[in-house]
């Protein structure tokens, strides 16, 4: 079914300046909202549905010609062909296939030798487009021949995967985490399909989404089962399909979890595994890079992110969110999160902009008097901070991508996409974006009293997130309603699935795993040469090495270390049904007084080293089946850094 869009709606031909976002000159007040034919389907957005979304636009219209413009244009710029390729293949870790800095390429052949077939498939296409750019414009480095490159792969689909099981292709194990088809019902606008909201009234049930199988691979499965296209239903039970973090055995890595040498390459995993599913699933992945110009090195609106918090890590060392973000939080729940129309209902826009100024002037020095500060000016005030950032929130970077994810088929893909990017954004983008999700779902989980739910939640907040992408855009009244909808959805999906999307998917970690123990091996390798050049005997030699691991530890026993605990030491047996809280709980019960506040979640379990850098563990990793997969490493019990 078409939804048919016939009246023009606001207008949005929208400019960014330093966040703010505004409307040309000649555009008239907006009364109106998008009129569209509302069928007798059950499945049509109802017009209320956008109300928050329309009436959010006209309080940021207001609000930004309360605000002084002037300051510079951010320019986003399109990369030239082949440019965006090059800075792929870079963020990607893969930089040393070309250019003036590229080497021996098998430096790259561990990391692309635990690559999937869609994984390979990505990185082959981008290096083929960057040695076509480079051999047109005549470039002197080297250029890489794809066929050596890849010459690995070729007849390797079958090889084994990170985890030393068959390869990742999706066979029966994908059939557990697939129950009925998950494609949600869509709605059409001008052509173009919408995946709606789910009532929050309606039952939903809950299955394991697969982190176990790269998403892209599970993408070319699902397209092979259906190569006959079915209609799809609208009154389809998929609609009310919701999707969990699978439990894991040997436990679920989050976000923040692993070492930094780590995550840099599950980022670089990510980034590929990305483009995989856009490129299977056809749709265009396209980065942006904003043009650098001068930005404010201080103050607290219109100030990068990276500025803020390194000027309020001088007063609060450690912070990772700004400082005013948080307050502003603060000052919100202050209030009482039970005040009817929280977020919705704007503050007044004469007082927002002496709020800005009194905040620029006092809010270092301690002097700024908070309880002048009405609950509705301060949430005004925080979606403020947010439009004025001098790059948005998701990031120049990945911000198309982001908005690109409500074309994917799926709900499942569509978190699957949301997951990879959250990995993907900047450490200060993610903090700060994880404090705002959790602040939100605290407002939804007062929605009896103050009538925010998580759609109307979505729908107030998207506009301030993603509308630093409609920068130059003359969109149609069609368009218009397609770019609501859509990143409403995304919004609702950011908010609902915190817990999945800052989740790092067990197939990346795997991945990691092997990259790890392919370089120790070469590593190893490389260190045996140099003792026998330099003629140390080398089985001696890997007698201590075995030695030291082994050392007055028995088969089926792991030495923990606590060193900043009373109990230093303790050896433990370990069986079926040990957890890492059981570990935890047994060093923990031997301190007393003051050391009693530990158990608060203050410290925690940490497999280091093997195949892995440091990983933190979750209290039900099952530590028997962690061992086999990490037979070398060590077990520490110490205090996640700040």
């Amino acid at each position: 079914m078409v939804i048919i869009v016939t009246k023009l709606v606001h207008c949005l031909h929208l400019s960014r300046r330093y966040g703010q976002y505004t409307m040309n000159q000649e555009v008239t007040k907006v009364t109106e909202r998008p009129p569209f034919d509302r069928s007798g389907s059950q499945d049509s957005l109802d017009e209320l549905s956008l109300e928050a979304y329309w009436t959010e636009l006209e309080n940021i219209k207001k609000s930004h010609e309360n605000r002084q413009d002037d300051q510079e244009v951010v320019v986003v710029k399109e990369p030239d062909e082949g440019e965006l390729e090059e800075e792929w293949l870079k963020e990607a870790g893969l930089s040393n296939l070309f250019g003036e800095t590229a080497g021996d390429p098998q430096e790259s052949m561990v990391f692309l030798s635990t690559l999937t077939r869609t994984q390979a498939a990505a990185v082959q296409k981008r290096v083929e487009t960057v040695s076509q750019t480079l051999r047109k414009k005549n470039k002197q480095y080297q250029v890489p021949d794809v066929r050596d490159i890849f010459a690995q792969q070729t007849g390797s689909k079958e090889k084994e995967a990170p985890d030393g099981t068959e390869s990742q292709s999706v066979g029966t194990d994908e059939n557990k985490y697939r129950g009925k088809d998950d494609q949600a019902s869509h709605l059409g606008v001008g052509g173009k399909e919408l995946t709606p909201l789910v009532p929050e009234e309606a039952p939903a049930s809950e299955t394991d989404i697969n982190l176990e199988v790269s998403f892209a691979e599970q993408a070319v499965s699902q397209k092979e089962s259906s190569r006959e296209k079915i209609q799809r239903s609208r009154g389809d039970d998929a609609t009310l399909l919701t999707y969990r973090v699978p439990k894991d055995k040997t436990g679920t890595t989050r976000i923040g979890d692993l070492a930094p040498q780590d995550m840099k390459k599950v980022c670089h995993l990510a980034l590929i595994e990305l483009t995989a599913l856009y490129d299977v699933l056809g749709i265009e992945l396209k980065q942006q890079k904003a043009v650098k110009i001068k930005t404010k090195d201080s103050g607290l609106f219109c100030v990068p992110l990276t500025v803020l918090l390194e000027q309020d890590q001088k007063k609060v060392p450690g912070t990772r969110i700004p400082l005013i973000f948080q307050k502003l939080i603060s000052r919100i729940e202050e209030g009482g999160l039970e005040t009817e129309g929280l977020l919705r209902i704007p503050g007044v826009a004469v007082r927002i902009k002496n709020l800005c100024q009194e905040l620029e002037a006092k809010f270092y020095e301690g002097t700024f008097n908070w309880e002048s500060v009405k609950q509705h000016d301060a949430a005004s005030l925080l979606k403020l901070f947010i439009r004025e950032l001098p790059q948005p929130l998701l990031s120049v970077e990945y911000l198309k991508a982001f908005q690109a994810v409500q074309n994917l088929p799926t709900r499942k893909q569509q978190l699957q996409a949301l997951n990879l990017l959250v990995i993907l954004l900047p450490d200060a983008n993610r903090d700060t974006l994880k404090a705002l999700l959790e602040f939100l779902q605290r407002v939804i989980d007062n929605k009896e009293k103050n009538k925010m739910t998580v759609m109307n939640v979505a729908m107030v907040m998207a506009p301030n997130l993603f509308m630093y992408h409609t920068l130059g855009l003359k969109s149609g009244e069609q368009r218009e309603f397609v770019m609501a909808a859509g990143i409403a959805n995304i919004m609702h999906l950011l908010i609902r699935y915190q817990k999945l999307l800052w989740t790092i998917p067990k197939f990346i970690v795997n991945q990691v795993r092997k990259q790890n123990t392919e370089n120790q091996r070469k590593d190893k390798k490389a260190m045996k040469k140099l003792l026998k050049k330099m003629a140390y005997d080398r089985e001696k030699y890997e007698k201590q090495d075995k030695s030291a691991n082994d050392a007055d530890v028995p088969q089926g026993v792991i030495r923990v270390q606590a060193p900043h605990l009373s109990k230093v030491s303790m050896a433990i047996q370990l069986t079926e049904e040990l957890k890492a809280s059981d570990v935890l709980a047994r060093f923990l019960s031997q301190e007393s007084g003051v050391a009693q506040t530990l158990k608060n979640g203050e410290v925690f379990l940490y497999e280091i080293g093997g195949n892995i850098g440091e990983r933190c563990l979750d209290d039900n990793t099952y530590m028997k089946d962690l061992y086999q997969l990490n037979p070398n490493a060590e077990w520490v019990i110490k205090s996640k850094p700040s």
